[in-house]
């Protein structure tokens, strides 16, 4: 019994379309992702036993505000206080991010502190 229908041979799908997609798609990714070295920021977390010698150092890091000792500065004024506070750019300074500064806020204030001399930096949580 024959109903008209006719059976044909299967034809195998082609792959050339799926492999011009995943190509474009390598390309885009490829030109999208950033080349390059991120910077890399070296300081040293306190893990406790240490001594500190000389006036205390504590820099506390929030969203909007500096300070020093407990002392709110801006950057400029924290930088000349510190350089009173400390007899070599070898003394320790302690760096405490609070109220949820970010990263960005504390590699700032680090900055402009190695910037000005100061070599010894210790962030502490």
């Amino acid at each position: 019994m024959d109903l008209g229908l006719t059976s044909r041979p299967r034809r195998r799908p082609s792959l050339t379309p799926m492999i011009d997609v995943v190509f474009l798609l390598l390309v885009f990714f490829m030109l999208a992702s950033r080349f390059g070295m991120d910077q890399v920021v070296e300081m040293p977390i306190a893990s406790g036993g240490g001594e500190a010698s000389g006036a205390p150092k504590l820099v506390d890091i929030l969203p909007e505000e500096l300070r020093l000792n407990g002392i709110s500065l801006p950057l400029d004024r924290l930088v000349a206080e510190l350089k009173t506070l400390v007899e070599t750019p070898q003394d320790t300074i302690v760096l405490r991010s609070l109220d949820e500064a970010n990263v960005q806020r504390i590699i700032t204030v680090s900055e402009a502190l190695q910037a000005a001399g100061f070599k010894a930096l210790v962030l502490v949580e």
